[in-house]
């Protein structure tokens, strides 16, 4: 048997094998954090360096040259809490009642639209209160509501807020009887990620944050449910609806639209 040290340069398969090696992660490294990363065409693969530090997952103000860039969508910035709005002041409910008159052409003298835009009689004033500041702050956008709240103090839409909600929520006159309501309201589709409707928006459970959408014209709520879809409105939190709607069925949205709008007989 030869004597010769097996793990020496002067063996030919151990310097083949170490030099090959070396060859593929060379490689390797060039088509993973150089070739594939330039062939991007986003900002942040711009330029050889920040192509390497990008494929590395450095953070973006690392990149030379490059400040932190901006989410194309604004999102929501309101932080829902089951404590938000409980406990409103006559004060600011009264203030409220006052600011609501320019609001009942689509919103209705006592928050029941006679249009297709939202009912607000009793909706919960943590729901109204962010759904303003996301128009406000261009998080969620309508040609309506976003110049209606440009001029809106913070104080303005929590005296709103307490003031709809303060109203009575009609009693509802079923249409259709909870037992025949669509199987996407009652039970979901776990195979696809959807939760019931009922289990956010009441009839099983209600999460803080989410409306009341008894009532609500179907016409509104499809608009809204095919928004969250596309990607048009993204002002949900955590992107529970986004997740929600682009997973729905087209008949699975116009059943549940059309399931709510039943609710309430007016």
């Amino acid at each position: 048997m030869s004597e010769e040290r097996l793990f020496t340069f002067r063996n030919r398969w151990f310097a083949t094998s170490v030099l090959g090696t070396i060859g593929i992660a060379a490689i390797s490294a060039v088509i993973g954090f150089v070739w594939l990363p330039s062939v991007q065409r986003d900002a942040s693969f711009t330029g050889i360096w920040n192509a390497i530090c990008s494929a590395a997952g450095a953070p973006r103000n690392w990149f030379a040259g490059e400040s932190t860039v901006e989410p194309k969508k604004k999102l929501t910035a309101v932080e829902v809490t089951p404590q938000l709005l409980v406990n409103a002041t006559s004060n600011s409910i009264g203030r409220g009642a006052t600011l609501a008159l320019r609001c009942t052409m689509c919103h209705g003298e006592r928050g029941m639209s006679e249009a297709n835009s939202p009912n607000l009689a009793g909706q919960y004033a943590s729901v109204i209160y962010k759904q303003l500041i996301d128009f406000q702050t261009g998080a969620r956008n309508n040609a309506v509501m976003s110049p209606m709240s440009v001029n809106l103090s913070d104080q303005d839409m929590r005296d709103l807020a307490a003031y709809y909600a303060n109203l009575p929520r009609p009693p509802a006159q079923r249409k259709v009887s909870d037992a025949l309501a669509p199987t996407i309201v009652s039970h979901g589709a776990p195979m696809r990620n959807i939760a019931p409707c009922a289990a956010c928006h009441g009839g099983i459970d209600n999460k803080a944050g989410s409306p009341w959408i008894d009532g609500l014209p179907a016409a509104y709520t499809k608009a809204q449910l095919i928004a969250f879809a596309n990607g048009t409105r993204t002002n949900d939190i955590n992107e529970v609806m986004r997740n929600v709607a682009r997973n729905m069925t087209p008949e699975e949205i116009d059943a549940a639209a059309n399931y709510y709008a039943r609710e309430l007989n007016r």
